[in-house]
């Protein structure tokens, strides 16, 4: 009852957050040189070029590219087009322990080459102050979002699923939904 609880405040907290995207090189004890990407608060237009900039700061080889998340959604179409560059420069995905991952977030989770999930996971529907989808009103990304899911090896069955919920309601995926999506 609880994680619900946590879930709705940080939905209403995210009406006014854009996304903090950091990118920075850590060296790992095990791994060696790893880029770590991390995207928190909510998708905003503009997070795509910061994303583009922070991996452009940083060239060079790593043993691995990993994406942190802990972000409660935003902006569809941003979430897809930074999914796509992280998907082509080779990220993987995680979700910490603790952490959350709802809305839009999905997509980027999606980007991962592989995914991992200790923290949770919640299906949000997009929705505009005056109730109706942001895709019904022409926002609308140049790929949908069952192609894009499609394209990165995710069920496609996943978009429709968001779509079916109400604006502003949180589905908690549990471990078992999480492998029939393929997002882990």
């Amino acid at each position: 009852m609880l994680r619900p609880a946590l879930l709705c405040a940080f939905a209403l907290y995210a009406g006014c957050v854009s996304a903090q995207v950091e990118v920075m090189p850590v060296e790992h004890q095990t791994q060696g040189k790893v880029l770590v990407a991390r995207v928190t608060e909510q998708v905003a237009p503009g997070d795509y070029q910061a994303l583009l900039r922070g991996i452009a700061a940083h060239p060079g080889k790593y043993a691995r590219k990993l994406l942190i998340l802990d972000n409660i959604g935003g902006s569809t179409p941003e979430a897809m087009r930074m999914g796509y560059l992280l998907r082509e420069t080779g990220f993987d995905a995680l979700v910490p322990p603790e952490a959350i991952c709802q809305g839009s977030c999905i997509y980027l989770l999606a980007a991962g080459r592989q995914r991992t999930v200790r923290g949770h996971v919640a299906l949000q529907r997009p929705y505009l102050p005056s109730g109706e989808s942001a895709l019904a009103v022409g926002q609308q990304p140049r790929r949908t979002p069952q192609n894009y899911l499609r394209d990165m090896g995710v069920d496609p069955l996943l978009a429709l699923d968001i779509q079916l919920l109400n604006p502003g309601q949180l589905r908690v995926l549990k471990p078992r939904d999480l492998a029939r999506y393929r997002l882990k």
